[in-house]
């Protein structure tokens, strides 16, 4: 199911600040060689992420999926003067086209990519998050959210994507384990008293979850 008005969607870019020169380079090429290239943030949410982080100021960013580290460089641009972000990915060939997406940035040393599950990494990583992105794998979204929320500073944000899924949570039958598994998801966080929430339908849906 198409959720976004391919028409509104160009619209929305066209009456947006552009991509960077670098940016624009990782989209193409993204769209050009890789097989999943659906993935990737894109124009109008990266500079939605980009508009955030920099509202927010944060000195501690964690990302959940890498990716092709589109969106961390968006997110990375409002971090704080001594301000670090983390992001981990899983599939080594992505993680050493982002590496390199750093570097050709000049981010190299503020942007930390680790390597390897996520859920054996977060347990490690001894911060504090001002503001974590979750876009890694669906099936697992409920686990990252358990693992970050405890650490979350007060008034820090979550911001989760795909939690429309391709449309397939707005079936009157649910099926297919990612798409469970975002139901699910989405069920949590309604039911978290402890949060304030509201899902946009930017794209494929983006949940914005504030700690009280």
């Amino acid at each position: 199911m198409e959720i976004i008005n391919p028409l509104a969607q160009g619209y929305a870019e066209r009456y947006s600040s552009g991509e960077s020169p670098l940016l624009k380079d990782i989209a193409d090429f993204t769209f050009a060689h890789h097989p999943e290239a659906h993935m990737l943030s894109g124009h109008v949410q990266g500079k939605f992420l980009e508009m955030i982080s920099f509202l927010q100021r944060p000195r501690r960013i964690l990302e959940i999926g890498t990716f092709m580290g589109y969106s961390a460089l968006c997110l990375a641009r409002g971090l704080e003067k001594d301000g670090r972000l983390h992001t981990i990915e899983l599939r080594e060939e992505d993680a050493d086209v982002a590496e390199e997406n750093f570097r050709r940035a000049n981010w190299q040393d503020r942007i930390i990519l680790h390597r390897g599950n996520a859920l054996e990494i977060i347990p490690a990583l001894e911060e504090v998050w001002d503001l974590v992105f979750i876009d890694a794998d669906k099936v697992n979204y409920s686990e990252y959210y358990k693992l970050v929320i405890p650490r979350l500073s007060p008034g820090g944000l979550i911001i989760a994507d795909n939690v429309l899924f391709h449309g397939q949570v707005l079936e009157k039958e649910i099926k297919g384990k990612s798409a469970i598994a975002i139901q699910a998801f989405n069920e949590m966080i309604r039911e978290d008293d402890t949060v304030e929430k509201v899902m946009l339908t930017i794209r494929d849906g983006l949940m914005f979850i504030r700690k009280k």
